[in-house]
């Protein structure tokens, strides 16, 4: 047996997330050098992202172009609604409950068991995956008088949890060079209702029947932001007026009488955002960030946050981690950093990263953001010119009192939306091609693979002039169900004179099966369900880095919890 006295073991956490802006040799064990494809856990280590998938099966109609890009996503009342071209439309979604076999039989009294139909017509046609059916009536959770395989399409096999949704319905037209959308849901009667500007037409209204009214004062036409304050909405954006902020009188969105409480005023920048945020509602422009505080006109009054600060993109400002999070020219800030240290560059949330923001500013005009919020976790992407596979952003999480990231690549949403169901977060996005999809969901980006990385920072052990000879890596790890990615060690900086080991894989034979989505014989019953698997590595160097990778194949998510690497000292250079 071999000699093991003197080896030494080197152990560290998975947390810091991606750091860009120091050098390996400062950065700490847990930092990653590279982090693609993988979050920040709130539970702790870094987790593989999961993917996303048709919301609605059905493409959203164009009017023109099927270059046309989705310019709106929203969910109300159950309802998904989307804009493209010069058009609003509405569609119903839901999942399957039980899996429907390719031989099932459905000519006319079929039955497809859905978990809530509340939002579909009473009859009509829906699909699933790319089959498609008709149906004639409905309940609460099911869909009744079903006939599979119409409109030349083939009988499929379909699994519980599969996406089954409705033809899109014409809700509003003529909404001639619209821009992206922004929206707010409120209710100032009782009737819950959703507002929303284009920065080229009237602002349209929909009633829970999804009937539109058109705001009729030309006075907010044209308006490219939109938010309900204090009873009043607040109207901000025009090209003509691009300093101005309009609001109506309370309890009416198209009323704007000054003596009925209406008015306006005006900043000394244009305006690039509203957002309200606890009883405050911030006016956010290119150079600098306003308050406006008070209950009605009567006692509305402006203050100045910053005025060396502003926001780059409106679609960037999300309410995230208990602040307001925005970009801005230096990166991503927040309200309360910015307020808080009076806007010198330490308020700037996203120092770690800042090279990532640094090399895609030039762009901001295109990008989106959204929040996941039951990670406290907010995405921006760097949506421009060129393919989604090769589209980036950053993932921003708050881990205790600090930020941590991680960069993603391969999603370019156009627009998003997110709301809270039941306890249940859905977060949706339209894409340039035309549908709406929902994201942290499955292990494909749409049926394309995704492609993770991580990287650590070389690692001296204290020690960068003595050679370390490794014995083992000692891998901690959380699977969520089978799992396929490799483990590389790397040597003395990825030098092309060190030594390269073949890849060590990461199998799932530890894994714990997990009832109702394992399948008997791939998984261990009992299992541990953070197995460290202990792999026996070959090769020296004065510094050691490890990589995980996946993508080769699909797999399941699973999170990288801490690493333990045992080595034994060999001679000083």
């Amino acid at each position: 047996m071999a000699d093991q006295s003197g080896t030494q073991p080197f152990s560290f956490n998975c947390e810091g997330g991606l750091v860009l802006n120091r050098s390996t040799f400062i950065m700490q064990p847990g930092q990653a050098l590279e982090l693609t494809n993988f979050e920040p856990d709130i539970e702790g280590g870094y987790k593989r992202i999961n993917g996303f998938k048709k919301h609605v099966n059905q493409v959203v109609p164009f009017t023109s172009s099927t270059s046309e890009a989705v310019l709106m996503v929203a969910l109300f009342n159950k309802f998904t609604l989307a804009a493209r071209g010069t058009k609003i439309f509405s569609s119903a979604s839901t999942t399957i409950t039980l899996k429907i076999s390719a031989s099932d039989t459905m000519s006319g009294s079929g039955t497809i068991n859905a978990k809530d139909t509340s939002a579909f017509s009473s009859s009509g046609t829906i699909q699933i995956n790319s089959e498609i059916f008709t149906y004639t009536g409905k309940t609460a959770t099911s869909f009744t008088g079903v006939t599979r395989a119409t409109s030349s399409t083939s009988a499929a096999a379909h699994v519980a949890t599969d996406i089954v949704s409705e033809t899109w319905t014409e809700r509003d037209t003529g909404r001639t060079s619209a821009g992206r959308y922004q929206f707010e849901r409120f209710n100032f009667d009782g009737n819950e209702k959703i507002i929303m500007v284009d920065g080229a037409n009237a602002p349209v209204v929909f009633n829970t029947s999804l009937a539109a009214t058109d705001v009729s004062d030309s006075s907010v036409s044209g308006s490219q932001f939109v938010v309900s304050f204090k009873n009043h909405m607040f109207y901000a954006g025009k090209s003509s007026t691009p300093q101005e902020v309009v609001f109506s009188q309370p309890f009416d969105e198209d009323a704007f009488s000054s003596g009925s409480g209406a008015g306006s005023f005006s900043v000394d920048d244009t305006v690039t955002g509203l957002k309200v945020f606890r009883d405050d509602l911030f006016v956010f422009c290119e150079n600098r960030i306003f308050k406006l505080t008070g209950t009605s006109s009567s006692n509305f009054a402006v203050t100045s946050i910053t005025r060396d600060i502003g926001c780059v993109n409106g679609f960037t400002i999300q309410e995230f981690a208990g602040d307001l999070i925005f970009l801005g020219p230096d990166g991503l800030r927040t309200i309360a950093g910015t307020a808080r240290i009076g806007d010198v560059e330490l308020g700037t949330i996203s120092s770690n990263v800042q090279p990532l923001f640094k090399e895609n500013l030039v762009d901001s005009a295109s990008f989106t953001s959204i929040v996941i919020p039951d990670k406290t976790q907010y995405r921006i992407f760097f949506s421009k010119d060129g393919t989604e596979q090769a589209t980036i952003g950053v993932i921003c999480v708050l881990k205790g009192t600090g930020f941590e990231f991680s960069q993603l690549k391969g999603i370019k949403p156009n627009c998003t939306d997110t709301t809270v169901e039941t306890g249940e977060v859905i977060p949706i996005h339209g894409g340039f091609d035309g549908f709406v999809y929902r994201q942290d969901t499955g292990d494909t980006f749409d049926g394309t693979l995704i492609f993770a990385k991580y990287r650590s920072p070389d690692l001296t052990f204290g020690d960068p002039g003595i050679r370390k000879y490794m014995q083992r890596v000692n891998i901690n790890y959380a699977p969520e169900t089978t799992i396929d990615a490799d483990m590389f060690v790397r040597y003395d900086y990825e030098s092309a004179q060190s030594i390269r080991p073949a890849a060590y894989p990461l199998d799932s034979l530890n894994v714990a099966g997990i009832y109702g989505s394992s399948s008997y014989g791939t998984s261990s019953y009992g299992g541990p369900s953070q197995p460290i698997v202990r792999k026996s590595v070959e090769g020296s160097g004065f510094a050691v880095a490890l990589r995980v990778e996946d993508g080769a194949t699909e797999t399941g998510p699973y999170s990288l919890k801490g690493f333990q690497l045992e080595y034994q000292l060999g001679a000083r250079r």
